[in-house]
């Protein structure tokens, strides 16, 4: 269950993270809103990928990923916001999004690797 609630969100948060790409380029900031597109849309892609792992390992793996994308782009909203290029709207809806998937994500991780050590 922890898996299609990580799809769902995920795919929300990327459509978001469109959407304020798409207002920043209208700003003309090209550079930084790409690194949030490409950072805020690969957890999702990852996830997505995660599904169809070749092996348990490969499974943790693409969501160990995702969690790493989670992070950059929890980076990327703090930058844009303390830069002024975000407004504090935009930033306060998307940041809490960013937060719950790092969450669900390294709890997934956790879960995953304990659960695996406890097989070998």
């Amino acid at each position: 269950m922890k898996e299609s609630i990580l799809k769902s969100k995920s795919y929300e948060f990327a459509k978001a993270i469109v959407h304020a790409c798409y207002k920043l380029n209208n700003q003309r900031e090209f550079i930084l809103s790409k690194q949030l597109l490409r950072s805020g849309t690969s957890i999702g892609a990852m996830i997505r990928e995660s599904e169809f792992g070749q092996s348990k390992a490969d499974f943790v793996s693409k969501l160990s990923i995702a969690l790493k994308e989670a992070n950059e782009t929890e980076y990327w909203l703090s930058l844009l916001h303390d830069t002024n290029l975000i407004k504090d709207e935009l930033y306060n809806s998307l940041s809490p999004m960013c937060r719950e998937l790092i969450r669900l994500l390294a709890a997934s991780v956790k879960t995953l690797n304990s659960s695996k050590s406890e097989n070998c």
